[in-house]
């Protein structure tokens, strides 16, 4: 299984999933960086999680297609 970003961590799309027409044109994409608030209880590995730039709640999405930015990155 695949590391979950820890909470409270800003997280992009790993590169597989950035490049996907689906999530190029969901509201979240030009988001980034989202927020990871953690996992849904009674959905595992579904998150809930914030959009750095407008605040806006986005909930449900896979944890697995996210990863925490580096230092640099930050």
């Amino acid at each position: 299984m695949a590391k979950k970003p820890r909470i409270l961590s800003l997280v992009k799309l790993k590169k597989k999933w950035a490049t996907e027409p689906a999530i190029i044109g969901s509201p979240f994409f030009k988001d980034m960086p989202l927020v990871f608030l953690g996992e849904i209880p009674n959905m595992p590995e579904h998150g809930v999680f914030i959009g750095h730039k407008s605040g806006k709640i986005y909930s449900g999405m896979h944890i697995f297609q996210f990863s925490e930015l580096s230092k640099n990155e930050v």
